[in-house]
């Protein structure tokens, strides 16, 4: 839609042969050539490859439920208060989320509290650097892509005022010149912007759902009443969300 709304731009004053007037090699290469070996000079091969990649990232929708893990967990701390801990181990096999499956079984071999804590945070944080990594790629990139936009505008500034005494060529060099800041922004702002903006919100929640899932597990580990840890582990969610997690039998073990 970004370009649909940039080609009308381009051809609603002039018609389809003005869109020949946008087209420049020089300025392309100036820019997104520029801007890519900058970011290669900042990354190592393998880090840059996976930076990339992780644009497809944005057209996937993350399977990720929030009230229902929150349903989940509830309905482990009610097996855990019917039948005890251990009997989380079976419960475990079922799952399908790593992440929740091993602070299960750090629960069920006995471990401190506090050490559970500590690893699953620690696990969270290098999941969480991961991420920030690919979103880094992508602002490094979008940074580069005006910067040198205007590395070629004032390139062509120069080659202009160079030939000042020939008016044909006056007109040729400002169109490079703007026409590499016009990549740069389009590049920032139409690609590298929105790819960031987007994995930082797919990061922001995963990792909210995995705070939730070491919060409920350290609270089954206490013992806590499976009618308190529901209402613990709703407040990381909208209002407009609580009501869809839990379930009927969130309180069932009260007694």
């Amino acid at each position: 839609m970004c370009f649909i709304i940039v080609m009308f731009g381009i051809v609603s004053g002039n018609g389809i042969s003005a869109i020949g007037n946008f087209v420049d090699p020089a300025s392309i290469f100036i820019t997104l050539g520029g801007s890519f070996f900058c970011v290669m000079a900042s990354y190592s091969m393998q880090d840059l490859l996976a930076g990339f990649k992780s644009f497809g990232l944005i057209f996937k929708v993350p399977e990720i439920d929030t009230p229902q893990m929150i349903t989940k967990v509830i309905e482990l701390s009610n097996v855990a208060r019917k039948e005890g801990l251990l009997s989380l181990e079976e419960a475990a096999a079922d799952l399908d989320d790593d992440f929740l499956k091993k602070g299960i079984l750090l629960i069920v071999d006995g471990t401190d509290p506090e050490l559970v804590r500590a690893i699953m945070e620690t696990e969270l944080i290098s999941i969480e650097g991961r991420h920030k990594a690919k979103v880094g790629f992508w602002d490094t990139l979008g940074a580069m892509g005006p910067a040198w936009g205007m590395i070629g505008t004032l390139v062509g500034l120069v080659n202009m005022l160079q030939n000042m005494s020939d008016p044909s060529a006056i007109g040729p060099a400002m169109a490079t010149a703007l026409l590499t800041t016009l990549y740069g922004s389009m590049l920032a702002n139409w690609i590298c912007a929105p790819v960031a903006s987007k994995l930082k919100e797919n990061n922001g929640a995963e990792i909210m759902v995995k705070e939730i899932m070491i919060e409920g597990l350290l609270s089954i580990q206490a013992g806590e009443n499976p009618r308190v840890i529901e209402e613990k582990l709703k407040s990381f969610l909208a209002p407009s969300e609580r009501n869809l997690a839990g379930g009927d039998d969130g309180g069932e073990a009260d007694g």
